[in-house]
């Protein structure tokens, strides 16, 4: 069969990875590691084409912290674990508050989260609204080679949240557990109970935007 052209939105959709390595290699390797970097990824990256693939690790928070720049309009915020320390009178010995620093024209988060809110009504992310979890969102499944790591990373415009599913040792999880059919569910599950009475609420367009 004639392959057929493949828009990027459609590729991302559905997970189409040949597409993913033909954009790298157009781009250039290097301004996509630029790009990861300014997204808040400190890890170590393999600068080569099988990095469209996902191949070099990342941590779980770090995934999360560059998915959030899609939901914040293009904002990165440094991740913190402790909003405030306080004694036993009250008195406040520390106290944390969010830093943010604008990475990526808003313009550009606001179409991936248009792309990726397509993953989870249509593409790879599907059960997500089959599981009952009905609120906007936006997200991208991930499974590594051989179904060794299954990953779900989704936001709705509020709260962002990563689920990763795998062995301390590097093993497969088994055969058609993927980051849909593995991951998905589970991050199905708890948004459900983060959101539970809470209105829905779509994402913002930014300023001067069409859409706006």
């Amino acid at each position: 069969a004639v392959p057929r052209p493949t828009t990027l939105h459609t590729a991302l959709m559905y997970s189409i990875n040949v597409v993913t390595v033909k954009l790298l290699e157009k781009l250039g390797i290097q301004p996509v590691v630029n790009m990861a970097r300014r997204l808040g990824l400190t890890t170590k990256i393999t600068p080569n084409l099988s990095l469209g693939l996902g191949t070099s690790e990342v941590t779980l928070q770090e995934m999360v912290q560059a998915f959030s720049v899609f939901a914040n309009q293009g904002v990165r915020v440094e991740p913190f674990g402790i909003l405030s320390v306080k004694d036993s009178s009250g008195h406040v010995l520390e106290n944390n508050a969010p830093v943010g620093q604008e990475v990526l024209d808003p313009h550009v988060a606001y179409i991936m989260v248009n792309t990726m809110k397509d993953v989870i009504d249509h593409g790879t992310g599907r059960i997500i609204r089959r599981l009952g979890f009905t609120y906007p969102a936006a997200g991208k499944t991930g499974t590594t080679n051989d179904n060794i790591d299954a990953w779900f990373i989704g936001f709705v415009p509020d709260l962002t949240c990563g689920v990763w599913v795998g062995y301390d040792e590097r093993q497969s999880l088994g055969k058609k557990q993927t980051g849909g059919e593995t991951a998905a569910p589970i991050w199905a599950e708890f948004m459900k109970a983060a959101t539970a009475g809470k209105p829905p609420k779509d994402f913002e367009p930014p300023k001067g935007s069409d859409a706006e």
